[in-house]
């Protein structure tokens, strides 16, 4: 690989995790970390970050202005998709019933999937259209904050 690219992939990457820590989502790099927080009652979104072009620029802002909203999940947190590969793959072992797929949403309540959108639902649609998908869910899973 050319350093260059190496070096701008770094910092694509850098950006992708910095927006969504910035929004209140917070990192889980470890299989521990995955399981330590998704096993608890309650209701966690999980963002499935990802460098990818299209569907990314939809999910970041999407992940971010959903939270604009009365009824939130408990817990927002974000695995990285080809980065953290362990506490990603430990993740979508929650994700029972739904292929891999990056970028994605999954709410999970009681450490036990509730329902996912899935990268098909997030490429080739709008922001507004997957803030209106994640609110769905937060009307549908999750108490009035």
């Amino acid at each position: 690989m050319d350093l260059n690219f190496d070096l701008y992939m770094n910092g694509v990457v850098d950006q992708a995790r910095n927006e969504i820590e910035e929004a209140g989502y917070e990192q889980l790099t470890t299989a521990d970390e995955v399981d330590k927080v998704l096993k608890q009652d309650g209701t966690t979104l999980v963002m499935v970050n990802s460098v990818c072009g299209c569907a990314g620029v939809i999910a970041r802002p999407a992940a971010t202005h959903a939270l604009h909203y009365d009824k939130l999940p408990d817990r927002l947190v974000t695995v990285f998709a080809g980065q953290d590969k362990e506490a990603t793959q430990q993740a979508r072992d929650y994700f029972e019933g739904y292929a891999p797929s990056s970028p994605s949403f999954a709410l999970i309540k009681d450490g036990k999937i509730t329902e996912m959108i899935e990268r098909h639902q997030i490429e080739g649609h709008d922001v507004m259209n997957v803030i209106s998908q994640l609110q769905g869910l937060f009307d549908q899973y999750c108490e009035e904050r």
